[in-house]
């Protein structure tokens, strides 16, 4: 089978989206390719926002290479599957753009993960698929459509099979991105000690974690912690470097001690950045980290108080002091370090100022503690409806609309309901 694994070009006017603007490599669907040739079939990624292509000419492409399948992901790339944008306006148009191409349309991500009907009716697309999708996109183009974790839609209506999908995903070979994939990829995402020397890259080490923090949205992909094979790991990194790439960016949701893995880093002419809990590190791991050639850490600290940390369930065993001593034994070896916090009410304004400024006479950066979105597929969301229904992105974007008045920064202009920002809510 001929499949087209689509990338859209994104836009995020009017939403709630705070995560990165940038092109970012489709890790997900360079899995997905990957696995597809491993089976024998035929792929290409056209990724419009790499590629800087509006939807016409990237259908214009799609419609050259003549798919028997295409698939369409809801969210722009891996990285950002746990903070989506709300809205599914640009896949609906991208979509659209592809209303002629005859061949059977799948979309993946977290819409279809955490709420699959109202995903399949806003985009109209025959297949869904639930959870990590690269080893059921195998399955489906090998003509199944019975595929456990998928909504089909059959008869008028959409059938639900299973639950979410986590894939083996230890045993992912190692994906392939050439010099023309790099020479466009010029961010380097979130480093912020220089300007970028060269193209940077994202590779994924582990997927999942171990904790279940009330605000990450990874109940119905990428949940269960799993580590990649390390020589398929590092024949990534070297393609990447052999392409021209001067820094990674690790998407792991959370970035934890690995020996090897680090001592292998030290010994390649590249530089990287990755999201972690500091208290997950000991001071000679931590100076190893920096000695592997790590210039971004961005720790999750939260909350500043045991009570408020307690309610975000963190299972965070150290003190507050204690997390700052290893924030500054990091900022010691790693140019960047932040340490990330959120609105919690626990934190008194005052006991959160006098921290940050601490914490910034050290050199870390501690940010203004933004306001927390309740992300359908996470626990912050269940507390306050329960399981996610049809409604549950409109209803998550109207309560935080309604509950803040400030936003992160990176928004332009108060953001807006769903109802203004998709074709067919």
């Amino acid at each position: 089978m001929r499949v087209a694994l689509v990338n859209p070009r994104w836009t995020f006017d009017g939403s709630i989206y705070f995560g990165c603007r940038e092109p970012h490599l489709p890790l997900e669907l360079g899995a997905a390719k990957a696995l597809l040739e491993r089976a024998g079939h035929t792929a290409t990624i056209v990724d419009a926002h790499m590629f800087d292509l509006p939807h016409e000419e990237m259908a214009g492409q799609v419609r050259a290479f003549g798919p028997d399948m295409v698939v369409v992901t809801t969210a722009p790339t891996y990285l950002f599957w746990r903070c989506a944008q709300p809205e599914l306006r640009v896949p609906q148009e991208a979509l659209a753009a592809m209303a002629d191409i005859a061949a059977l349309k799948v979309a993946v991500g977290p819409h279809s993960s955490t709420t699959p009907y109202a995903a399949m009716e806003k985009l109209a697309v025959d297949i869904a698929v639930m959870g990590e999708c690269e080893e059921a996109i195998v399955e489906i183009a090998g003509g199944r459509r019975d595929v456990v974790g998928t909504a089909v839609r059959e008869d008028g209506g959409v059938r639900v099979i299973g639950g979410p999908l986590a894939t083996s995903f230890k045993d992912l070979p190692a994906l392939q991105w050439g010099p023309e994939w790099l020479a466009r990829h010029h961010h380097h995402h979130h480093r912020f000690d220089r300007e970028p020397d060269g193209p940077g890259a994202e590779v994924e080490a582990s997927r999942g974690c171990p904790y279940h923090c009330t605000f990450c949205a990874k109940e119905n992909f990428r949940d269960v912690y799993r580590r990649r094979d390390l020589g398929a790991l590092l024949a990534e990194i070297d393609g990447l470097i052999a392409a021209g790439a001067r820094y990674i960016y690790f998407v792991d949701e959370i970035f934890l001690p690995n020996r090897p893995l680090l001592t292998a880093l030290a010994a390649r002419d590249i530089t990287f950045g990755v999201q972690t809990r500091i208290d997950l590190w000991k001071p000679d791991m931590i100076r190893l980290l920096g000695e592997a050639g790590c210039v971004s850490v961005e720790a999750g600290v939260e909350s500043l108080t045991p009570e408020g940390r307690d309610a975000l369930d963190k299972r965070c065993k150290l003190t507050t002091d204690e997390l700052a001593e290893l924030l500054v034994v990091a900022k010691e070896v790693i140019p960047f370090v932040q340490a990330n916090l959120i609105e919690v009410p626990d934190d008194d304004d005052a006991l959160v100022e006098a921290w940050r400024s601490r914490l910034r006479g050290a050199g870390v950066w501690a940010n203004d503690p933004v306001p927390l979105f309740p992300y359908p597929g996470s626990p912050d969301y269940r507390k306050l409806w329960g399981l996610p229904d049809d409604g549950a992105w409109e209803r998550a974007v109207d309560y935080y609309i309604d509950a803040y008045t400030d936003f992160s920064d990176v928004q332009e202009g108060r953001p807006v309901p769903l109802s203004q920002l998709e074709r067919h809510s």
